[in-house]
């Protein structure tokens, strides 16, 4: 096994219902602006149960959810670590 091999971390990847996601933007009152791996740019609302224990910053990598009854918001379900999010650029999943 290279250490390249031992580096990689095996990541949480996205559920049938959830797409990566770039934070381009802090609004305020728990919501972030996020581009997401579909093409769609989403209002994401940062849950009460990330609020205070995961910080979320501009250009964070993210998964979501976007909502069923309307399509431009969604609700953050992970962040990434910055090593993270670099694997996942290396590997081709997310720009």
């Amino acid at each position: 096994m290279s250490e390249e091999e031992r580096d990689r971390k095996s990541l949480r990847m996205p559920d049938d219902d959830e797409v990566f996601a770039v934070v381009e933007s802090m609004l305020g009152a728990n919501r972030v602006r996020v581009r997401c791996a579909d093409g769609e740019t989403r209002t994401a609302r940062i849950p009460g149960k990330m609020q205070k224990r995961v910080w979320i910053r501009e250009d964070d990598v993210v998964l979501v959810e976007p909502w069923d009854w309307q399509d431009e918001k969604a609700d953050i379900t992970w962040r990434y670590e910055k090593a993270d999010a670099d694997q996942l650029r290396e590997e081709g999943h997310i720009e």
